[in-house]
């Protein structure tokens, strides 16, 4: 009985951050952050930058998310200019998965 409350909690919590994801970071906007780690389990954004900040940066991410809020786009950018750009899905779990 015990065991089963416990992965109960663990499925419920981690259910619960995948929402905070979502919530945090509406479909369509642009995110600036400082870094960026697509293995963290389960992913969090982090602390976000503000526009004064983003360009004071040498490096710098923008995260943007798809329209059905399944799907992020991750621009990597230095001195300004985009450097970079991956796609991921987010998994129920609320990790990441690369398309």
């Amino acid at each position: 009985m015990k065991k089963s409350v416990r992965i109960a909690a663990v499925v419920l919590a981690t259910l619960l951050s995948a929402v905070a994801v979502a919530e945090t970071l509406q479909p369509g906007g642009a995110y600036y952050f400082e870094s960026f780690d697509p293995a963290m389990k389960p992913w969090s954004p982090g602390e976000g930058l503000n526009i004064e900040e983003v360009f004071k940066n040498y490096m710098y991410y923008e995260i943007v998310i798809d329209k059905s809020g399944s799907g992020i786009t991750v621009n990597r950018y230095i001195q300004n200019a985009r450097d970079r750009s991956d796609k991921y899905l987010i998994r129920p779990d609320g990790s990441l998965e690369a398309k």
